[in-house]
Order: structure tokens, then C-alpha cells, then sequence
């Protein structure tokens, strides 16, 4: 499948609804590029992979928290927390964050207002660029996630305030693009997809 294609099936997919992480093996992306109230959002697309968390009911591995501590930590993502998201909007203007499920259930309101629910399971993960708003809206009693940032990184949170847009764009804008796929450590569906947009921007 290319990825126009691929992309049209997400988005038709997120027009007609809540979109499921988990209805597909390979990566995702979602573009979320125009702000939301206070919300900035951002040009790079949220990237989701479904079920990325390897399970074998044979040769069953440790839990999901633990592979995602041990995946991000070792790619270049030191895992920072357990814990739900919050529930209520907000972003990050200094970093990029990426969650793993490490339990349960969400569905979770991407982008803001104006934004796209996604339901996530355990197993998915997803990548949220800087700025881009995030909310829990519903979720399981046993939902939480690792959530984790590239080395070096610690994420300033500030929630849905119009008064502290421009000064949220100004940070963004300066917030570098990872060297490393929390999956892969090299390249992969981050920089594939990611790359090639930042590069576009960089020559506007």
C-alpha cells in the first residue's frame, strides 16, 4: 500500500468517526497541523502503531509497561513515568513525547477541540509532536501508559490558554527533530515519515 494511499484510508477513517488504533499492524499517522483554540498543534503528524508490543502465548515475554521501559530506554527514550493522561487538554511546547499502553483501554482526544478521538489498547503507542494537544476522555479502570521523550528532554505541560500561543509556536519551532525511532533507534517509521516534512519545512 503506498502512503498516499495509506494516508486517505486514515483520514476517511477518522471522518467517519472514532478511529481504533489497533485495526491495523503497521504504523499510522494523523495530521493535526492547524491550531485548536489555544492549541498550536503541529505540521508533523501523530504516528500511531498498533499492537506494536510482541506476544507470544506460547513464550510469554515480561509485561507490556516493561517492554515499552526497556524499547524507549534503549532507542534513546529514557522512559520518564506510569501513568493515565491527563483529563484535560494539553500540550507540549519544548519536546516531542511518545506513550506506550502498557494497559486497558482509552480513547483519547487528539489535536484539541476541533481535534479526532483515537481509541488506544494495550500494546499501541503513539507519537505526539510537540504541541500537538492530548486529553483522556474515557478509559478502563486499568489504563495507563509509559510515557517517555528523547534523551535529554523534559516536557514543560501547558494546557488549552489562547494567551500562550504565540509564545508556545516560538518554542516549538525550536524544538529538534529526534535522531532516533523509539522503536528502532535508527531510522524507521518516525523518520520516514517525519523527515521528509521537516526537511520541507526547513526550505520554506
Amino acid at each position: 500500500m503506498t502512503a498516499n494511499h495509506s494516508s486517505l484510508l486514515l483520514l476517511m477513517s477518522f471522518a467517519a468517526g472514532t478511529f481504533s488504533a489497533g485495526s491495523s499492524s503497521n504504523p499510522q499517522h494523523l495530521m493535526l497541523s492547524l491550531p485548536s483554540g489555544g492549541v498550536p498543534n503541529s505540521p508533523l503528524p501523530l504516528i500511531i502503531w498498533p499492537g506494536i508490543v510482541p506476544y507470544d502465548d506460547e513464550n510469554p515475554t515480561e509485561d507490556s509497561a516493561a517492554w515499552f521501559e526497556k524499547t524507549f530506554t534503549r532507542n534513546g527514550w529514557p522512559a520518564a513515568w506510569r501513568a493515565p493522561i491527563f483529563p484535560y487538554t494539553h500540550y507540549h511546547p519544548n519536546t516531542h513525547e511518545v506513550l506506550g499502553v502498557a494497559a486497558g483501554w482509552a480513547e483519547v482526544l487528539f489535536g484539541g477541540d476541533s481535534g479526532r478521538m483515537v481509541t488506544l489498547r494495550e500494546g499501541d503507542a503513539v507519537l505526539i509532536p510537540a504541541g500537538v494537544g492530548h486529553k483522556q476522555v474515557f478509559a478502563s479502570e486499568d489504563f495507563f501508559t509509559v510515557g517517555a521523550y528523547p534523551e535529554g528532554m523534559s516536557p514543560e505541560t501547558v494546557r488549552d490558554e489562547p494567551s500562550r500561543l504565540r509564545a508556545s509556536k516560538e518554542k516549538i519551532q525550536q524544538v529538534p527533530l529526534p535522531s532516533r525511532d523509539p522503536f528502532t533507534g535508527g531510522e524507521g517509521a518516525m523518520t520516514e515519515i517525519w523527515l521528509p516534512i521537516a526537511q520541507q519545512l526547513m526550505h520554506q
